[in-house]
């Protein structure tokens, strides 16, 4: 309770820190050079800076679903969206304009750049405990490479920045190649491997080196470079890590350290709470949970229809109620609303944390991995844990009859971790990296009508060149002409 306490007040205090330090700084996307002398001459100091690295993805996380999900067949948005350009983005209709994707860069780069600061300025402190250097060192790495992750997954080759430029440097760095990236990526996880600590000597909700061998584990799934993906998946149990055996119980506030969250991010009700509970809430709220909700966006049919009779992930991510119809001899309408994340809150502060990866990821990725091998009775053995612990038992578990074919396992994967990791920003990613964007987002049964027991279909339009999201415009625009090329097709 102490640790979690400390990583959860320290990132309120921080937020006074930070501000503070901004006041002398040169600000373009990516951030420049830090202009103040009298500031990060202290572990205190270093330590408060780190904090500020998680502060940046703290910010970033609870509106990811906006670019991550909202687009995917998961959901869908309602008249109350309050989020500029959403409606494009839920429609299909994507283009460099949108500055849902230019915040989504900036809030990324400011993370990038704050890494950037301490590992600039972490040998100036002379009052390190023993090994404290080497943590947070590793700690800037991992969040450094999160961030890296997270850009090159959606928009390719950017700009690689790993020191503190000068602003006239920063305008002319253009987009280096997705490779490039990639390899940093790689570079910073084996280093903050090497020099993190293990789960039991970091606070709650600081990485350690589990954390940052289960990232390491996925990048090389995105690879597709299968002995690497292994070797470090493999490692992960070992750090103390494993599948829960309630699924319902992971979205409880009482159980938010659960051994089967590797890493998720923080946050307090009502101190640094988020909106994210809040905007799957019905806009009338709900008893128990809070007197009123946004309402921004609802779970589709279209994934709704997947959960089997007994599969205990059903309940747990969404909430299935039927409006009182107006008037009275009206149709009955189908009114779902996502309950992951649904805990009792003040209206946008919620205080559950929210997973950036999960053993069940692990495992799943595992599956792939021992395809991939051509190991397919092992891999089905890694589906089957995800699916017996959703069920209960195995009387629903694959055979190797239902991945017969590569194309058959893919559909089994894709299936798992849709249901697993449903509103957990993990869809748009997996139908990009296994080409199943243009077939599976075709069209969308967004509502249902119980009355006539029929979908509503919704089509879709998406583009080959939607595998990669466009640089945004008014970052192009900051830039020294020429420099940040577009993507193709944009």
């Amino acid at each position: 309770m102490k640790r979690n306490t400390y990583i959860k007040m320290l990132a309120v205090l921080l937020t006074l820190t930070i501000t503070a330090c901004n006041k002398d700084l040169t600000e373009i996307k990516p951030d420049s050079v830090l202009t103040t002398t009298d500031y990060y001459k202290t572990a205190k100091d270093l330590d408060l800076a780190v904090i500020g690295i998680y502060s940046s993805y703290q910010s970033r996380k609870p509106t990811d679903y906006i670019l991550l999900e909202l687009p995917t067949d998961n959901l869908y948005r309602t008249t109350y969206t309050l989020s500029a350009g959403a409606d494009d983005v839920d429609n299909m209709a994507i283009t460099s304009a949108n500055q849902l994707f230019a915040t989504f860069w900036e809030a990324s780069y400011s993370g990038i750049f704050r890494a950037n600061v301490v590992l600039a300025n972490i040998d100036n402190p002379e009052d390190y405990k023993a090994k404290q250097k080497e943590q947070l060192i590793g700690e800037a790495k991992f969040m450094r490479a999160l961030f890296y992750f997270d850009m090159v997954r959606l928009f390719g080759g950017v700009p690689k920045v790993t020191t503190l430029l000068e602003i006239n440097e920063a305008k002319s760095t253009p987009r280096a190649s997705k490779e490039e990236i990639y390899s940093l990526i790689i570079s910073d996880l084996k280093d903050a491997l090497a020099t993190l600590p293990a789960k039991a000597d970091m606070p709650k909700g600081r990485v350690s080196n589990g954390v940052a061998a289960a990232l390491l584990g996925k990048v090389y799934v995105y690879l597709k470079d299968w002995p690497n993906a292994k070797t470090y998946l493999d490692m992960v149990a070992g750090y103390g890590y494993a599948l829960q055996t309630d699924f319902a119980a992971l979205w409880k506030l009482e159980n938010e350290d659960n051994a089967e969250l590797i890493f998720a991010i923080k946050y307090i009700e009502g101190t640094n709470g988020h909106a994210l509970s809040s905007a799957f809430l019905p806009f009338g709220g709900k008893t128990g949970i809070a007197s009123s909700g946004l309402e921004s966006v609802f779970p589709s049919w279209d994934l709704h229809k997947l959960f089997e009779v007994g599969d205990t992930r059903k309940a747990a991510s969404i909430t299935e109620f039927y409006k009182t119809p107006t008037p009275a001899n009206s149709p009955t309408v189908w009114f779902p609303h996502v309950s992951k994340y649904e805990v009792k809150h003040l209206l946008n502060s919620s205080g559950i944390d929210l997973p950036v990866l999960r053993y069940a990821d692990v495992i799943l990725l595992l599956a792939e991995v021992q395809y991939g091998l051509n190991r397919p009775d092992l891999a089905l053995a890694e589906l089957n844990k995800i699916r017996s612990r959703a069920f209960g038992n195995a009387t629903k578990n694959y055979t190797l009859a239902d991945i017969a074919t590569a194309d058959a396992f893919t559909d089994k994967i894709l299936l798992e971790r849709r249901l697993e990791f449903a509103f957990e920003n993990e869809r748009w990613f997996d139908l990009v990296r296994t080409g199943r964007l243009l077939t599976e987002l075709a069209f969308e049964e967004r509502g249902y009508n119980p009355t006539t027991q029929t979908a509503l279909k919704f089509t879709l339009q998406p583009k080959p060149n939607y595998v990669l999201f466009p640089i945004p415009q008014r970052q192009i625009e900051v830039y020294n002409p020429g420099i940040l090329a577009q993507n193709q097709d944009y």
